[in-house]
């Protein structure tokens, strides 16, 4: 494998603090997930919300002991295909491992701009969903390329905003509770006539999708300070802090609203809102989860972005995508690449659908990691690392295996597409290589 030397690659600016990363990773998990899916998820196994939630909350914590570990040993961009790479030698695998984390970061930004162009953003303004979905993207694409710390400033901002609307939820079941009307034991009822377990196995596929957005922090290690120290705090910090705030929300949701209510809306914490009888105008309420769905888009193509550089760099992906702005240095060419397949995503599915070919990436990515912790246990580095128990990564794979078991006919085939679309990029990508070298005067091809 042909990778860009060390001297001769741009570097990035490590302007990350301790707290922002935690309000990055914090801002990426709380979004769409609970503000769009928690009816979804009431669907699938009853009132019991916070259940499926506090079960993927503690997956999404194994598979995150993995990321802590492999992040502080080696702090490289590019995190997933750079693990796999240095575990099985083999580039095919480190470009499959990178090439689905990347597919489903523009998948998951796709369905957020759709999201943001719904309902929601219709309370403002009467626009063509389609259109507001690319102005949105535009837009998200035009702030992660004026640089990191900026983007970083806006998400600190968003990340404030969008939990406030989490516990506005909380606090307008609260003002509901007090007039009598609340049913807290509704939050502790299951779907009739399916057995509980397998019920709230079904929802965490979905409710995983609410906690998906860590891994996105991986990519950001060369531009995070004095990394070793820092990333495993603010990761299961940022994660921890998630899962209380939405296990109160789904009570909170739950105890408001019968499930015909959770099920038939496609905002239901907007409608938990408005059934409160709270003093609290829907449009303030539409304007924070318009808020949310655009920080987890831009955090999502912050690390599309910063993932695609890293491939270009491994060589794994086309030279140019490595491309550094002189003064931002910001990867320019893969924010304008991750964009334009966000925007043609848009037009392939629902939010739903798309949700679950995202879980669907991501559980292969993080089978590859952690397997990868323990493939690497055996490669010593001078520098001190974070390290987790063997029995973590162990439980990991079982619980990644566990929810592709969930995992529908059709959600397979989008994701088999997607994979046969990355298999033949890096195909050209290989066959581009020896003729690139060729003009520049010789050099050794790639490794077979």
């Amino acid at each position: 494998m042909n990778v860009t030397p060390p001297q001769s690659r741009a570097k990035l600016r490590r302007a990350v603090s301790g707290s922002m990363l935690f309000f990055f990773i914090l801002g990426d998990v709380l979004g769409a997930g609970v503000y769009a899916l928690a009816g979804t998820i009431a669907g699938r196994v009853g009132g019991a919300i916070w259940v499926p939630l506090l079960l993927a909350l503690f997956f999404a914590m194994l598979t995150a002991g993995s990321y802590a570990e492999l992040v502080t040993k080696y702090p490289q961009a590019g995190a997933a295909s750079v693990f796999a790479e240095k575990a099985y030698k083999a580039p095919l695998i480190s470009f499959l491992v990178g090439f689905c984390m990347l597919a489903a970061a523009v998948t998951s930004a796709a369905g957020l701009s759709l999201a943001f162009a719904g309902d929601y953003l219709g309370a403002f303004v009467d626009v063509s969903p389609r259109v507001a979905a690319l102005a949105f993207l535009v837009v998200i694409a035009l702030l992660n390329a004026r640089g990191i710390k900026e983007s970083l400033g806006a998400n600190l901002v968003m990340t404030i905003i969008e939990l406030s609307g989490l516990i506005l939820v909380i606090v307008a079941a609260i003002w509901f509770f007090r007039s009598g009307q609340g049913h807290l034991d509704s939050a502790l009822q299951f779907k009739p006539g399916v057995s509980p377990w397998l019920a709230v196995l079904a929802a965490a596929l979905l409710a995983f999708y609410s906690f998906v957005g860590f891994e996105t922090s991986a990519n950001l290690a060369e531009e995070i300070r004095d990394v070793r120290r820092v990333y495993p705090r603010a990761l299961f910090g940022a994660l921890l802090a998630a899962g209380i705030v939405y296990m109160a929300v789904g009570v909170a949701a739950s105890s408001v609203l019968s499930m015909d209510q959770l099920v038939a809306t496609s905002a239901p914490l907007l409608e938990v809102v408005r059934v409160s009888g709270i003093d609290v105008s829907p449009r303030v309420f539409a304007f924070i989860a318009l808020i949310a769905v655009a920080n987890g888009a831009l955090l999502t193509l912050i690390m599309a972005s910063r993932l695609t550089y890293g491939m270009a760099c491994q060589g794994l992906l086309p030279a140019p995508l490595a491309k550094v702005l002189p003064k931002r240095r910001t990867p320019w060419v893969a924010i304008v690449a991750t964009t334009l397949v966000s925007i043609a995503l848009t037009l392939t599915g629902t939010l739903a659908t798309l949700a679950e070919t995202v879980v669907l990436l991501l559980l292969f990515v993080f089978l590859s990691t952690n397997l990868a912790v323990l493939v690497l246990r055996r490669d010593k580095v001078a520098q001190d690392h974070f390290r987790v128990p063997t029995w973590v990564p162990v439980l990991a794979i079982v619980s990644c295996l566990l929810l592709l078991s969930q995992q529908s006919l059709e959600t397979w085939l989008r994701g088999a597409a997607m994979v046969l679309a990355g298999v033949l990029l890096y195909a050209c990508t290989r066959m581009a290589m020896p003729m690139a070298k060729a003009r520049l005067g010789g050099g050794s091809g790639p490794s077979p």
